[in-house]
């Protein structure tokens, strides 16, 4: 079962990264292009804006409440969004022209995994993934166009991972202790021009996928097949969460980035936060390891 129960209306040119905050019972996104963070207290019904000193594109929580991590456009920091306070980490592609981070999240061994895309054209697949522990970052994978999909099966022992453009989320062999992925495998594919943006796995370890230019969210199996389709009132979903107080809701960000005003007027909630009473539970979100 799937009810649509509420939409916060944002309006954002790119909402990305969803995420629910247990400890403080809120709802979290970014809107990337306009630079913006968002807190939406789901009891009070309260949001709050947070202007950024650049582009945040993806983010998570830490084992420190004041602090977040995050995959600015230009590289990882640590960022306080109430005092503006930023420690930078890392910046892996200084020296690429073009390249930005895109999507990212926390394993559950305490490490934040990002990855960049190739913001020129002509797209070349100038992009990497990179993990992050501690103070420590490491590439993983290159040559990729638009990173995406970044998500892991509940016991750790598989990684998802998807390069937008090339339409398909790969599976990997998981090691938690070391951090490696290997093996991949297809996973699911999408037909062109609608591609796979983020995605998040459930208690049961389906893996839920926002697809872009769809105007749907998808549930895979845990062993890829098409479970469910939910089609949303947006064209352009980018990321999907679990929340809540008991985990079943689910949170869906969406963009109005490069839509016409014709189809602006057909998708009203093109760029708002979308919220679905679901039969599904989630994961509490893990926290890096400062």
């Amino acid at each position: 079962m799937i009810e649509f129960v509420d939409r916060i209306e944002t309006h954002n040119t790119l909402g990305e990264c969803v995420l629910w905050n247990d400890r403080q019972q809120s709802i979290w996104w970014t809107d990337i292009h306009e630079a913006r963070l968002y807190r939406y207290q789901l009891q009070q019904r309260q949001l709050t804006t947070y202007t950024l000193p650049e582009r945040l594109a993806s983010f998570g929580f830490t084992d420190d409440d004041d602090w977040l991590i995050c995959a600015f456009a230009s590289g990882f920091a640590l960022y306080q969004p109430h005092s503006q306070k930023i420690d930078w980490i890392a910046q892996p592609e200084k020296e690429i022209a073009g390249t930005r981070f895109n999507d990212g999240r926390v394993d559950r061994q305490g490490r934040f995994w990002a990855g960049t895309m190739c913001e020129r054209q002509p797209m070349e697949a100038a992009g990497g993934l990179y993990c992050l522990a501690g103070r420590n970052v490491k590439k993983v994978i290159g040559d990729i166009y638009i990173a995406n999909s970044i998500c892991w099966s509940p016991d750790s022992s598989h990684f998802f991972f998807a390069d937008s453009p090339r339409h398909r989320i790969q599976r990997y062999d998981f090691d938690p202790a070391t951090g490696t992925p290997q093996q991949p495998q297809i996973f699911s594919t999408t037909t062109p021009p609608q591609e796979p943006d983020g995605s998040t796995v459930d208690a049961d370890g389906n893996v839920w996928n926002a697809v872009w230019g769809g105007s749907k969210v998808v549930r895979h199996s845990k062993n890829g097949g098409e479970a469910m389709e939910l089609t949303l009132p947006v064209s352009q979903p980018t990321c999907v969460a679990f929340g809540g107080p008991e985990l079943n809701l689910l949170l869906i960000s969406t963009a109005k980035i490069g839509l016409s005003p014709e189809q602006l007027d057909r998708e009203p909630d093109a760029g708002n936060l979308l919220i679905y009473q679901t039969s599904y539970r989630g994961l509490p979100e893990s926290r890096f390891k400062i």
